[in-house]
């Protein structure tokens, strides 16, 4: 899913989603991945990268980062099975300068605009006074 919008114009990113995060500072620590070749299960409490990019050869890269913690099941509202989801863990806003939102459905701006709201709310209360305007203003609405 997460390289749906990319394979929709006929693109797709070489690296994973996602991947363990190690506790002895190896960036890549498993067995937990999200990717091609990932293979082990994924379980509520293991910790994830969250990174979709896309590289252009000899043109240009981007690519986003979060760390996730896999959650325990739940039936989604209206569902008939639990599921599992993921939970954001760290949070900093998302450069919009970089966003062209004409290329963006309702229901993106609408995911954008939830996070850059969590992020204010759990990142204002500990930022000193110098930096709360640019925050503020980092984590405004797009939609």
């Amino acid at each position: 899913l997460a390289r749906i919008a990319l394979w929709k114009q006929g693109y797709d990113y070489g690296h994973g989603t996602g991947h363990g995060v190690g506790s002895f500072l190896s960036v890549h620590e498993g067995p937990q991945s999200i990717s091609k070749r990932g293979t082990h299960e994924l379980l509520p409490g293991m910790i994830l990268s969250n990174e979709p990019g896309y590289y252009k050869p000899g043109g240009y890269g981007i690519r986003t980062e979060n760390l996730l913690i896999v959650t325990e099941p739940v039936v989604p509202e209206g569902g008939d099975i639990p599921m599992m989801g993921f939970e954001t863990i760290t949070f900093c806003p998302i450069d919009k300068r970089l966003i062209d939102t004409s290329l963006l459905v309702r229901e993106e701006l609408v995911w954008l605009d939830s996070y850059h709201a969590k992020v204010r709310e759990v990142l204002l209360p500990h930022t000193v006074a110098a930096d709360r305007d640019w925050l503020i203003k980092a984590t405004e609405p797009l939609g």
